[in-house]
């Protein structure tokens, strides 16, 4: 069993994120067109989290990535496929003691908006960070050693979250569209 490891929210993850972008970025050149970090890492409003840095990659053609397997897996990463969501190149590195997920997502894919509303909306509304902390805070003192106990507990709560946020982003994006026409 993996062991649930949260820590409180570091401003060290900001440098981290940005150190492995660029080297992310020196591998996709041109086919990569945006580069987030994502993930509770970059969400100070919750306040802990496990400590892997989360990066959104958008490329403009999703099959092209597997070209760069080799690329990746020389900086350690681990090619995992979609693993689980269709449309999605991921990889981990750092082994059972994890320190980067990567997301790769061709332009267009909704899972982009999924995470960065996701995001977006718990740093704007620091009350649903808060419950999010304390659901995380709550289930790492419960299931200390059984990390799929905790991430299944929290899933209620993430798919509420993420459901609060895809609608706030979606009048989000309409507000700035409308206003950029103006």
């Amino acid at each position: 069993m993996r062991k649930t490891n949260i820590v409180p929210w570091s401003e060290e993850w900001a440098s981290l994120f940005e150190e492995e972008a660029t080297i992310i970025k020196t591998i996709f050149q041109e086919s990569l067109l945006e580069i987030h970090h994502i993930g509770s890492t970059s969400i100070k409003t919750i306040g802990y989290a496990k400590p892997i840095i989360d990066i959104l990659v958008v490329v403009k053609d999703i099959s092209s990535v597997d070209l760069l397997n080799p690329q990746l897996i020389e900086l350690g990463y681990e090619a995992k496929g979609e693993n689980g969501i269709p449309g999605r190149r991921f990889f981990q590195k750092g082994g059972d003691n994890r320190t980067h997920h990567v997301h790769i997502f061709q332009n267009g894919d909704e899972q982009i908006h999924y995470h960065l509303d996701f995001k977006t909306f718990l740093l704007e509304h620091p009350e649903q960070a808060y419950r999010y902390k304390q659901k995380k805070l709550e289930l790492v003192s419960k299931f200390p050693n059984e990390h799929q106990k905790y991430q299944e507990g929290k899933q209620e709560l993430v798919f509420e979250l993420a459901e609060l946020a895809a609608r706030w982003g979606a009048k989000y994006r309409t507000r700035r569209e409308n206003s950029v026409r103006h």
